[in-house]
């Protein structure tokens, strides 16, 4: 003979509500997750950004280096391109070479305003220094120039101080790291704060030979 069991009206009351409470933690599961996908996503897109303004900017290095082999003679006006931050390609004065024929000197100026302005108009908050290389200290002696390009900062959002330096110097390929510490690749060229930069240095070459006219100046002679 079975027994019936006796039904608690109490017990049944005390279960309504459990599917509901259910349904709602897989929701907060499911955000949590569509969150984290969020997250990825938006930090593959900034280091994407960050890859592409790399990639401009070793191409805007590339054309100024262009610039400079197709002029007669960039060697003998080297210290003619060494520009600073503020110095900004629309504010630059120069001689219309394009159209005109222009001193070594005047050509420099002129491919520094086109190639600045050209900076400032590719990349957001774009700036760019050009500077004698520090290893070089005999003027006479000077082959290289060094580029660095500077935009705007495009990275995460980082609170405390010393994980964004770390993460920044990571990143930032004006740093070396001797040892433990992190030094300015640049000598004493630095990337501007809330920028990302990068920095090359740029053989320059000599098309035309500079001789010594006997006049105590130096000319140029292209065979």
């Amino acid at each position: 003979m079975h027994r019936l069991t006796h039904f608690n009206p109490a017990a049944a009351r005390r279960q309504h509500g459990i599917s509901l409470i259910e349904s709602l933690v897989a929701i907060v599961v499911m955000a949590l997750g569509i969150l984290g996908i969020l997250g990825v996503q938006m930090r593959t897109l900034t280091d994407t950004s960050t890859t592409v303004r790399r990639a401009q900017a070793i191409r805007l290095i590339e054309d100024l280096s262009e610039r400079m082999r197709v002029s007669p003679n960039a060697l003998l006006s080297i210290t003619d391109y060494e520009s600073g931050y503020s110095e900004k390609g629309s504010a630059l004065t120069a001689s219309d070479c394009a159209n005109t024929a222009c001193t070594p000197a005047q050509q420099a100026k002129y491919d520094l305003k086109q190639w600045k302005t050209t900076v400032e108009q590719t990349l957001p908050g774009g700036q760019a220094s050009i500077f004698l290389a520090p290893g070089e200290t005999v003027d006479a002696n000077r082959r290289q120039l060094g580029v660095m390009i500077a935009w705007r900062e495009n990275e995460r959002d980082i609170t405390d101080s010393d994980d964004k330096k770390i993460y920044k110097n990571n990143i930032d390929t004006t740093k070396i790291k001797v040892g433990d510490e992190w030094k300015e690749a640049g000598g004493d060229t630095t990337c501007p704060t809330d920028k990302t930069c990068h920095l090359q240095y740029l053989p320059v070459a000599a098309r035309c030979a500079p001789y010594d006219n006997g006049s105590g100046t130096k000319a140029l002679y292209c065979s």
